[in-house]
């Protein structure tokens, strides 16, 4: 059974979102609050359409993207003014898991192929309007597609017909009967369009009647109750909260069933706030929410361990975890965490770059710009060839390490961060 998905839309022209594809009345001069609203209503995706036309503005829209991509909790898969295989490049290398070809566009039919064999078919869909057009593709699509985004609603049984892919469907403006007996349909995995971005809030309600209908769609599913759970004296959990990126433990906080229930329901972590006596959904006020990525409960079952997508700062005073006061601390060798180490660095490098230091290499070689930059990595990689000959470990190590840096300063020149750097591996 296909799990179904709810999944709003941003169409970004000028920098803005506006209302369709073509509708270019402005609904928010700030996409990036849009994104904040689907976070928080439970969206399973989000689908991005650039409508830019000249260069410069497709540039700015790519940057846009990048931001999008970064502050969205979910998957962001980006569509339009796609010409050649080097915008879907663009696309994914700005954060979008998957990218869409327009199938009413030639140019996106013939690089089909090409693109799939570079960045694999389930990183790509296509869209269009007329069945016809995947009836005369089926073969193309049936091999290098994963999935399709249907912007005509009354084409659905055509489109069935046709091929057993997997399917989204745009719809604009519809009834909520109308709307579920679409999403029952066995090959629509989604639905998308100003339906949902006019009804973001009521995403989570939809996918309760969607369960009360049999129809399976994206919820947390937890193993345990709250009867499984000790309590302590109060009748609460302790909840160990830690950073699922970095490890880093945030904050320590109590639950009680209410705020259990709530966190498994909303995604969002929810405590019970003793000094208050009330639930507390964390992020309420500051709109510093922290959203669920997985909750572990250890080997006595009282307390769990909750790893979360931090926003902005865990603890109340705005420092990032709550954790600062340091009581003692014997000498030790801390095990170096290579990631902690490179985004340590790099932040030096970073800092370098808007606070110069007088004397600093670092500075030095942003003050050169670009090519001084780029033959330094040159040299270094080259220096690593040498090294790899020699018989003596310790110098390929120590090539190695410079050439990280000189890298670190490139990516700093460049505006990419390790986060990046990660994260396009981890697709890989």
């Amino acid at each position: 059974m296909i799990t179904k998905k709810f999944v709003p839309c941003i169409y970004l022209y000028h920098e803005h979102a506006v209302r369709s594809l073509t509708d270019l009345s402005v609904v928010e001069t700030d996409p990036l609050r849009l994104v904040h609203f689907y976070n928080e209503n439970n969206a399973d995706e989000l689908i991005v359409f650039d409508l830019s036309e000249e260069d410069a503005e497709h540039e700015a829209a790519l940057n846009l993207i990048k931001e999008i991509c970064e502050a969205a909790e979910v998957d962001v898969i980006g569509a339009g003014n796609i010409k050649r295989m080097e915008d879907v490049k663009k696309l994914l290398y700005a954060g979008c898991k998957r990218a869409i070809l327009d199938y009413e566009k030639e140019s996106n039919i013939a690089i089909t192929e090409e693109v799939s064999l570079k960045f694999g078919r389930d990183r790509l869909l296509v869209s269009y309007n007329d069945p016809q057009v995947l009836a005369a593709n089926k073969g193309l699509i049936e091999e290098y597609i994963s999935s399709m985004v249907l912007m005509n609603p009354h084409q659905i049984r055509e489109t069935q017909e046709i091929t057993g892919l997997p399917f989204y469907v745009q719809i604009n403006q519809i009834s909520l009967n109308k709307l579920m007996e679409i999403i029952a349909y066995d090959n629509v995995c989604g639905v998308t369009g100003n339906t949902i971005n006019d009804n973001y809030r009521e995403i989570l309600s939809l996918k309760n009647l969607c369960r009360e209908n049999g129809i399976q769609v994206e919820v947390f599913e937890a193993a345990f109750q709250w009867i499984d759970f000790k309590k302590n004296s109060d009748g609460m959990v302790p909840v160990v909260v830690q950073d699922y990126r970095t490890q880093e433990v945030l904050m320590v906080a109590y639950m009680n069933e209410d705020a259990y229930n709530q966190t498994i329901s909303t995604g969002r972590m929810t405590y019970f706030s003793r000094s208050r006596n009330e639930l507390w959904l964390k992020g309420a006020t500051s709109g510093h929410y922290q959203y669920v990525k997985s909750l572990t409960a250890d080997c006595d079952m009282d307390t769990i361990l909750a790893k979360v997508s931090q926003v902005g700062a865990a603890c109340h005073t705005g420092a990032r975890s709550c954790f600062f006061h340091e009581i003692l601390k014997k000498d030790y060798e801390e095990s170096a965490n290579p990631l902690q180490v490179f985004e340590e660095v790099f932040e030096v490098i970073k800092d370098r770059k808007v606070h110069p230091k007088e004397g600093s290499y670092t500075n030095y070689l942003f003050d050169k710009g670009i090519d001084k930059i780029l033959k330094k990595l040159g040299e270094e990689a080259t220096e690593i060839v040498i090294a790899a000959k020699n018989p003596n470990p310790n110098e390929i190590k120590y090539e190695i390490s410079d050439f990280l840096y000189h890298m670190m300063v490139l990516m700093a020149e460049r505006d990419v961060s390790w986060e990046d750097i990660t994260e396009e591996l981890a697709n890989r």
